[in-house]
């Protein structure tokens, strides 16, 4: 048989965490789907120095199992699951699983986004085998390598930084002809001698044997290639949504982020959208966490009106 809620959450992130304090200490039945593990990006995040409340910073990881705890204090039920199938045209919501049904009132789009692929050879051989997206996880197992990192906003020069514990050496490379990060972020990368700097280059291919050796690339104004030495890449050039699985189902803007109002209604009645999957300006853990606020403020209301 189906599983009735209130809500229903999709994803557990920041903004999907915090959606689910709310519902549920409304006393809602709410339910969140997760298909990995909750925390989203921001678990695999070591140091988190901006957001408020922490004045010497948080761990990623440690910042959302608080939330988790905090969020299942209240109620709310997680299921690790993975969402194959909609159907949103009437006014209960059915969103099947591999595993159950499940029948809302409402629902609370929290999927957030993943991050993007260079799309060059090599890349997807080295997947796991020395090509990351993940500081964290892979840092420590990158001790006195020479390692090149691809991507100069915030997020890449942070995740860069806290490289330098281990590695020999840091080769950033970006493909603007400057850095968008942070100027505090900047000022520490380039105070720290383990960093070089190849701005205005693209990453032609990633190569090696059965480990990395080196990462061609390409300076954009002279067209001159040259090879990098490495033997780990860490790829931090931004994020994509993760709304594939929304297509036809609800209003996407041209990236794929879902559009909404300021009160996070969708363009489907009963569905609403919080986090970085949803289209916005800034994208950080406290609008995350404000857009949880929102969407389950929202969700509650429009679920009063047919009481």
């Amino acid at each position: 048989m189906a599983k009735e809620v209130d809500v229903l959450i999709l994803g557990g992130g920041p903004a999907g965490l915090t959606a689910g304090i709310y519902a549920s200490r409304a006393r809602l039945n709410t339910g969140l789907i997760e298909n990995v593990v909750p925390g989203g990006q921001v678990a695999k995040t070591e140091l988190i120095e901006n957001y408020p409340g922490f004045d010497e910073g948080i761990l990623g990881a440690d910042l959302m199992e608080r939330m988790l705890k905090q969020a299942t204090r209240f109620g709310l039920q997680i299921h690790s699951e993975q969402v194959t199938g909609l159907d949103w045209k009437g006014a209960v919501k059915k969103i099947e699983t591999d595993q159950d049904t499940y029948l809302a009132k409402a629902v609370i789009v929290a999927t957030g986004s993943d991050s993007k692929q260079l799309n060059v050879p090599g890349e997807k051989e080295f997947k796991g085998n020395g090509v990351s997206t993940c500081a964290t996880c892979d840092g420590p197992t990158s001790a006195n390598m020479d390692v090149v990192v691809v991507g100069g906003g915030s997020s890449g020069v942070q995740e860069s930084l806290f490289l330098t514990r281990f590695v020999r050496s840091i080769k950033l490379v970006e493909f603007m002809d400057r850095m968008n990060a942070e100027k505090i972020l900047q000022d520490k990368a380039r105070a720290n001698p383990k960093f070089s700097f190849f701005l205005g280059h693209e990453v032609l291919s990633i190569n090696g044997d059965s480990k990395i050796r080196s990462v061609t690339v390409r300076d954009r104004k002279t067209g001159e290639k040259k090879d990098l030495g490495a033997e780990r890449v860490f790829v931090w050039i931004g994020m994509v949504p993760n709304t594939g699985f929304l297509k036809g189902h609800v209003r996407l803007s041209p990236a794929g982020y879902i559009i909404t109002d300021e009160d996070l209604r969708t363009s489907v009645s009963g569905v609403f959208a919080a986090g970085d999957v949803r289209e916005k300006g800034i994208r950080q853990i406290s609008t995350a966490v404000g857009d949880g606020t929102i969407a389950a403020q929202s969700a509650l209301h429009y679920i009063e009106s047919f009481s």
